[in-house]
């Protein structure tokens, strides 16, 4: 089965492939681009189909391009910058970039950091600078960029010269602990004021900046802001690129037309180990990858000191020869240990005509032949292109070398990712072959001085930085930059939501139908309502959602251009440029990314927008995880609603659907509010207070996540005050007393606690303990086992901190002061989520949990089989009594007995 699609092959017939071309030059030239183009989809399509019926496999026939950058010299648009000044301020970035890492791991061995990044990607970050991003100002919004996180110091370097940062900061270097320092990669949440994303971990930056830059134009196309001329940057190495998230949202960009997106890819060949596609070619295949999703593709390939040999390359012999050369031959090329005279033999020499075209350069001149992504000139002509383009996002395939300039110390190796080390004569070498203005005697003269490199800043008046500072003062200012607050909402208060406070009476409802219903009511504010973003993963339906279809429609920039088939119907299928809805499809990482981008609105447009994404809770926390992490970095406000939650209440779909254990997840983000309502009014009360600490004065950096039920029942009114403090204040803290039991003079009693769905199970046990066996019970509503920790533990911190102050008391301890008897809590979540407020509970503490796989049945069997129903609770209630005395041993006996529980029943955990 031949292969037809390299175009490496050897040309059997110019002379018919000259008539071919001269054909296509005179379409072009009598008919312009879009006959040529039907003209060629023909023959593809012919030829496909050709090839398939004879059993040939054609290949990604018009996906590739010849391995050359797409923009030839002819094309290219005059340079608009000094080029001299800028080699010698990329020169000075290069120096203080290798002498932060280099001196910080001298100093403070293992302290870590990259070198071989940022000098393989300085000349596409410096042109970005110089000539492309423009920072916030009244008359223009922003670019945001997404950093190759792994290029940091050269970033820092920037800062340096501009002077954002002083040279005693660059000595602190991944020293964050006491002020002064600066963190490893981009990270807003330590840097505020300075970075804008958050990108190190790999896959998140490209699909982050694909729902950014759609989010920019959702905006855009609903008159809120005026984004027309913003664009959204993101760079990534081509290794970053193997991760399905940097891969799996790249038709959106493309169906969407985002033409304010831009990624630039940073093709160095090389990922951690070694070669990205040792024995293939990675810019090739991104280049397909990208053309088949709709994207405008633009490769920069060679420098322009290849620009004469390609002019003299009449017969094709060396593009041929750049495509047939694997990556793996591609790097050895370009490795500081191979040299001219390696890359005269192994590239040029396999074909004499090619060795003879080369004859006049020395080695030294052909080791010297750069790569596109080190040409400035190059590199401005791929990003003017992109910038000025319309109608698709662009991608930018950048060839570069690793670790570019340091020597034997990394340049081309498999081992320049983990270089943080350099030799002095690596060093040295990197300083004279960039021209760096480093006296010998500055130098150390061995290698264990290394921990005091000198930096390089000239002073203002000399030419580099009054350039420098110019060119950022026609962009705006210094880059990046990062706002910090915007103009505060005015939030309704609680009565607003007065009817989510009412007993429903007959009619049950679940706390997902609440939240519906709370959503319903924030539409009606004339303040937020163009504010609300509903954010779904094609769930609607499931909660019940669908009728906000017609009432906010759902975002398209292109409309609606069909007629939805349910158009009769009231809640019919509305797509619209206004729309305000954002339906993702079965993405939750694009769901979660979206969510993101308007949750930092207020950071990278100055503009609040309240976010509220719904999804099946299982697929939350544990599904995009990474998502939610680098979210809290960028401080990302709204709301995550984990609708159909609880291991038994979400009955009948299984292991896979059934979630015990997102709460637990939810509490490892520092900057994540958790909570676990079981009625109506809890889910308003949360919610409330969620608009008024991000939204309102308060102006707090958070997010909330609420676990919502698909379990429909009666709703109680809320009830009237309890101690310590109000029920709202309880609701919001994690805990307050929902039912005190009415026998106040029993001697045996028990305090009972839950949350969610099993809180019902809880009420239930109270009415057995009080009916079967004399035991007064008091319930505890715990929406917030989470905050109850962190109460506690922030308690214990100031305690730990003032020995001498009289001790304050965790608000567990002080709620179930004067409440005697053994605590016991139930909840539909792993023993772990309740487990957490134990150092805090006086007395005994028996916990309930679902851990284990879920399975179907009804939720009564699944909460008899997890061992959370109110039996359950009873049993543990009355063994705990027991434990402490208050009962006999053979009470809790009868109770087994009584209630039908097996005691050679299985440990859930272990079936």
């Amino acid at each position: 089965m031949p292969d037809l699609s390299r175009l490496s092959h050897p040309d059997l017939d110019p002379t018919e492939t000259r008539e071919w071309l001269e054909a296509l030059e005179d379409v072009l030239r009598h008919d312009g681009p879009e006959r040529a183009a039907f003209l060629l989809d023909h023959l593809l399509d012919l030829s496909r189909r050709r090839a398939a019926a004879e059993g040939h496999h054609f290949g990604p026939l018009g996906l590739n391009t010849q391995y050359v950058s797409s923009i030839s010299k002819e094309q290219e648009p005059d340079y608009p910058g000094d080029l001299d000044l800028e080699r010698k301020i990329r020169a000075l970035l290069r120096w203080n970039a290798m002498a932060m890492v280099v001196g910080a791991n001298k100093r403070l061995d293992g302290i870590g950091g990259h070198i071989a990044t940022y000098q393989s990607v300085a000349v596409l970050f410096e042109t970005g600078f110089q000539h492309f991003w423009h920072a916030a100002t009244e008359e223009h919004g922003g670019d945001l960029v997404f950093f190759q996180g792994h290029a940091s110091p050269g970033i820092y370097a920037r800062g340096f010269l501009e002077g954002t940062f002083e040279e005693s900061q660059l000595l602190r270097f991944r020293q964050e602990v006491e002020p002064g320092g600066i963190s490893s990669y981009p990270h807003p949440w330590l840097m505020p004021d300075y970075w804008q994303m958050a990108t190190v971990s790999m896959g998140i930056g490209p699909l982050n900046a694909i729902y950014q830059a759609r989010f920019l134009k959702y905006l855009h196309h609903r008159g809120l802001a005026d984004t027309a001329n913003r664009h959204v940057w993101a760079f990534c190495g081509d290794g970053e690129m193997d991760e399905p998230e940097s891969q799996g949202a790249l038709t959106v960009a493309g169906r969407e037309g985002l033409d304010n997106l831009i990624i630039v890819i940073n093709c160095n060949l090389q990922r951690l180990d070694g070669p990205v596609r040792g024995n293939g070619k990675i810019i090739q295949e991104m280049e397909r990858l990208f053309h088949g999703a709709g994207w405008n593709v633009l490769k920069i390939m060679w420098g322009s000191d290849w620009d004469p040999l390609l002019a003299a390359d009449h017969d094709g012999r060396l593009v041929r020869r750049m495509l047939e050369a694997v990556d793996g031959e591609m790097q050895n090329y370009g490795a500081a240990n191979r040299g001219g005279a390696y890359m005269r033999e192994h590239f040029f020499g396999t074909d004499p005509e090619l060795a003879k075209r080369v004859e006049h350069l020395s080695d030294e001149q052909l080791a010297g032949l750069t790569r596109g992504g080190h040409d400035p000139v190059k590199v401005h002509a791929a990003y003017k292109k992109a910038v000025d383009h319309e109608g698709q996002p662009t991608v930018i395939l950048a060839h570069t070398v690793k670790g570019y300039g340091m020597g034997g110390d990394g340049e081309g190796l498999n081992t320049a990712h983990q270089q943080k080390k350099m030799k002095v004569d690596s060093i040295r070498s990197l300083r004279d072959r960039f021209q760096v203005p480093v006296a010998d005697e500055l130098l150390p003269t061995e290698d264990s001085d290394l921990g005091n490199l000198p930096f390089v800043r000239p002073d203002d008046d000399q030419p580099e930085i009054a350039y420098l500072k110019a060119r950022r003062q026609e962009l705006g200012g210094p880059f990046p930059s990062r706002r910090t607050s915007a103009p505060a909402l005015e939030i309704p208060g609680l009565d607003t939501f007065k009817a989510l406070f009412e007993d429903t009476g007959d009619r049950e409802i679940s706390t997902t139908q609440a939240f519906v219903r709370f959503l319903n009511l924030l539409t009606r504010d004339k303040n937020l309502k163009e504010r609300l973003v509903p954010i779904l993963a094609d769930e609607a339906r499931t909660f019940g959602m669908e009728g906000m279809f017609r009432q906010l429609g759902i975002y398209s920039p292109k409309g609606q251009l069909y007629e939805p088939v349910d158009r009769d119907q009231l809640m019919f299928y509305k797509e619209s440029t206004s729309g305000q809805i954002l339906q993702e499809g079965i993405n939750e990482a694009g769901a979660v990314s979206s969510w993101t981008a308007a949750g930092t609105s207020y950071s990278t447009s100055g503009l609040h927008m309240i976010p509220f994404y719904i999804f099946y809770s299982m697929f939350g926390f544990q599904r995009v995880g990474d998502f939610i992490w680098a979210a809290a970095d960028m401080q990302a406000r709204g709301f995550l609603l984990g609708g159909t939650s609880g291991r038994t209440t979400l009955n009948g779909e299984g292991l896979q659907h059934e979630d015990g254990h997102s709460l637990l997840m939810a509490a490892t983000v520092p900057t994540c509010k958790a909570y676990d309502p079981t009625f109506h009014y809890e889910v308003a009360v949360i919610l409330q207070d969620g608009l008024r600490r991000m939204y309102g004065p308060d102006d707090e950096n958070c997010f909330y996540y609420l676990t919502l039920l698909n379990e429909n029942y009666s709703q109680p009114a809320m009830p009237e005050t309890t101690t310590p403090d109000s029920v709202t204040e309880g609701i919001i803290r994690g805990m307050y007393l929902f039912q005190k039991s009415p026998s106040r003079a029993k001697k045996k009693r028990v305090q009972l606690m839950g949350s969610g769905s099993i809180l019902r199970e809880v009420l239930a046990a109270a009415e057995l303990l009080e009916q079967d066996w004399g035991v007064a019970a008091d319930v505890w509503s715990c929406p917030s086992f989470v905050e109850l920790r962190r109460d506690g533990m922030a308690t214990d911190r100031w305690n730990l901190l003032h020995p001498e102050s009289e001790p304050r008391v965790a608000y567990v301890t002080q709620c179930l002061e004067g409440h005697a008897g053994p605590v016991i809590a139930s909840t539909d979540y792993m023993k772990a989520y309740a487990d957490q407020i134990r150092a805090w509970v006086p007395g005994r503490f028996s916990v309930l949990g679902t851990d284990g796989f879920g399975r179907s049945d009804t939720r009564e069997k699944l909460r008899y089989f997890f061992e959370v129903d109110r039996h359950w609770v009873t049993v543990a209630a009355l063994k705990a009594l027991a434990d402490d005395k208050a009962v006999s041993a053979n009470t809790v006996s009868q109770a087994i007995e009584a209630y039908g529980l097996d005691p050679e029943k299985a440990d859930p955990t272990t079936v």
